[in-house]
């Protein structure tokens, strides 16, 4: 199989891998108070430890934050624990078999989003990024998950938020009702981030 007809999630993670690989465990991401070690650890807790799974899903809600503190227990115990070559390669790898999520048809439901705001948080806090250029394919899935961000990043705005495609006119979806309206322009990957809280990083226009 070549690198272009693997699935997103798969090359999000690969081309992922290769970054962690390369920048070492100190360096920067946009995920406040994380390093690269941090962050891959976060990866494989993901990954190989269903029991973390609630705290993650749950992490913003009052019943979940006991659960979110197990989580990052586990995260910083692998962090210290095991040697970063050793969390890259578990990153690179995906989880066992026998988890659900090694099986492709779950891995594009749960990872691709993951891993593609994740790997933007690593290239997007180095010197010098730039955005990526990505096959329209890619592009329309990142449309479809900047929708699905759009409707919590639409909460806490007042009137109404319209996220607009830049790459393709007349593509746009309205959240909530009356004034003002917050137009935000940008490709699907840079919408995701922006209704991701990447405010900072994302090349988007409005907001």
């Amino acid at each position: 199989m070549t690198s272009s007809s693997r699935p997103l999630a798969a090359r999000e993670r690969a081309a992922l891998a290769d970054l962690l690989d390369e920048l070492g465990p100190d360096a920067p991401t946009c995920c406040a108070g994380w390093t690269t070690a941090h962050l891959a650890a976060h990866l494989v807790t993901r990954d190989r430890r269903p029991d973390a799974a609630p705290g993650f899903a749950l992490e913003a809600t009052p019943v979940g934050r006991p659960l979110a503190a197990w989580s990052h227990t586990v995260e910083d115990r692998l962090r210290t624990t095991t040697g970063y070559a050793d969390l890259v390669a578990r990153v690179r790898s995906g989880p066992p078999r026998w988890l659900p999520t090694s099986w492709p048809p779950v891995a594009a439901l749960v990872d691709t989003t993951e891993y593609a705001i994740h790997h933007e948080d690593v290239r997007r806090a180095q010197p010098g990024w730039a955005p990526r250029e990505l096959p329209r394919a890619a592009q329309d899935r990142f449309w479809r998950d900047a929708l699905l961000f759009g409707r919590m990043a639409a909460g806490p705005v007042p009137g109404a938020l319209v996220l607009r495609r830049g790459d393709v006119p007349g593509a746009e979806r309205r959240f909530g009702t009356g004034t003002p309206e917050t137009v935000v322009t940008g490709e699907p990957l840079e919408l995701l981030l922006w209704a991701s809280g990447r405010r900072d990083v994302a090349r988007v226009t409005g907001g």
